[in-house]
């Protein structure tokens, strides 16, 4: 009895054992399997890494090159073009440094000057503009709604001729103004124009651009609406249904080119939005 419960015993060790070393050599042969995937997933990843490097630095190199092509073409492609013109940048709602140097860079080796930079109040308050048109049919610009378009047009034909207007409504017109309003060849302007709850302001605000803009065109010269490629509310719209060129990429090199050839006369809607039907470029030649 005593030899067959040890033999039962012996055969239940062997076979535990054999049991215990199956399992140890699955789990070893498995972490030797994770490890050489996990090596080879890690291999292909620093490959990968190391591929997207080369391409960022291609990328880099490639833009580098195209910024110093730019820069040393840029005098040639706009020289002269609009020699001895004077420009005004017109600022709509509020004013922009940015935009300020902008315009002032893609002038340079033009041949023109920025004359005047006029930042419009808005909304516009009538009150004070009535009374600083005191004298003239304006005065009664609070009482009279019909007279906003016509006193509008008139400020726009005077910021491209001069006139005692415009001089006269200055102070209440503009937030902030530099040069002299004495008249100019083409205009640069931006809009900021805010997002007017009261429906009264917004529909005099509409109104009062509206004549503007039609007094700015008044005599032919160029008048090209202008933003940068990171504008948080496009005007390109905007420009179009005023019947205005424009530019929606200020900030790149070629955007200031473009609003060289704009000014020159070229009509279109250039940058590179989906707005811009024009190109990059009006035609160079």
């Amino acid at each position: 009895m005593l030899n067959f419960r040890y033999h039962a015993l012996s055969l239940v060790a062997v076979f535990l054992s054999l049991a215990i070393g199956l399992l140890l050599g699955v789990a070893i042969g498995d972490k030797g399997l994770v490890s050489s995937a996990e090596q080879d997933v890690r291999a292909s990843l620093r490959e990968d890494v190391r591929e997207a490097q080369q391409e960022r630095d291609a990328a880099r190199e490639a833009l580098t090159e195209r910024q110093r092509f730019e820069l040393e073409a840029y005098p040639a492609l706009v020289r002269g073009r609009l020699a001895g013109r004077r420009i005004a940048l017109i600022e709509l709602g509020t004013a922009s440094d940015r935009m300020w140097n902008l315009t002032k860079e893609a002038l340079q080796g033009s041949g023109a000057r920025l004359a005047s930079v006029s930042v419009i109040r808005e909304p516009v308050r009538l009150d004070e503009l009535a009374a600083a048109s005191k004298g003239t049919r304006y005065e009664q610009l609070a009482e009279d709604p019909e007279l906003l378009h016509p006193f509008a047009t008139r400020v726009g034909i005077q910021f491209t001729r001069g006139g005692r207007l415009l001089d006269a409504v200055r102070r209440e017109l503009l937030v902030q103004g530099s040069g002299t309003l004495q008249g100019v060849d083409g205009v640069v302007l931006v809009r900021n124009s805010p997002e007017l709850e009261d429906e009264a302001e917004a529909e005099a605000l509409d109104v009062f651009e509206e004549g503007l803009v039609a007094g700015l065109r008044a005599d032919g010269i160029p008048v090209v609406g202008v933003e940068t490629t990171d504008a948080e509310s496009s005007q390109v719209e905007w420009f179009k249904s005023h019947e205005l060129s424009s530019v929606d990429d200020l900030d790149d090199l070629v955007g200031r080119a473009a609003l060289v050839f704009a000014l020159g006369g070229q009509r279109g809607s250039f940058g590179v939005k989906p707005t811009a039907d024009g190109g990059r470029l009006p035609p160079i030649f």
